[in-house]
């Protein structure tokens, strides 16, 4: 049979455990409600490309039409710093390409009928996405090599900073 010291020990712990059980679900449910809250506060964009359209401009320079679609599931506006694309080579290593004004796309377009028609307008510095909004857009960048070597990638890699900081990235899948 425990002492009396040893039966109060024991005594003072089962008032205590309950109490701090409590404490710890009420603590616990508290976090989840927060992060349950702040779930649309991520800043980020979401998508996929759709197509890729390339062409030579001469015999050591190339375009990319790149179109993609993308959403903004969070609920603040996604608004475009930068846009950069660049293309990961069949040995992994990368090459920046260097983006397309919109004025120079529909130049681009005008001289490259092959390319097809321009079906969306380019992402832009600037742009506002719209909270829990889906949008088709596209980027067009020339490279500096020819266009054999472009059609020979691994994939376009297509990097879309917001004026805040986060960054998003969208890959093109082969």
């Amino acid at each position: 049979m425990p002492d009396a010291e040893q039966a109060a020990k024991i005594e003072y712990y089962k008032k205590f455990t309950g109490p701090f059980g409590i404490g710890l679900a009420v603590i616990a449910i508290a976090v989840a409600v927060v992060f349950y809250l702040q779930r649309g506060a991520h800043v980020e964009l979401r998508g996929s490309v759709l197509k890729v359209r390339t062409a030579e401009l001469d015999e050591t320079s190339s375009v990319a039409v790149i179109d993609f679609r993308f959403v903004n599931p969070s609920d603040v506006p996604f608004v475009v710093r930068t846009v950069d694309v660049s293309m990961e080579n069949k040995d992994g290593s990368s090459t920046p390409g260097l983006p397309i004004s919109e004025v120079d796309t529909k130049r681009v377009f005008q001289y490259h009928p092959l390319l097809g028609q321009k079906f969306n307008d380019s992402l832009l510095m600037r742009d506002k996405i719209p909270a829990r909004q889906a949008e088709d857009r596209m980027i067009a960048a020339r490279f500096e090599m020819p266009v054999d070597k472009l059609e020979g990638r691994k994939a376009f890699h297509i990097r879309i900073e917001d004026v805040d900081g986060p960054v998003s990235e969208l890959v093109e899948k082969r």
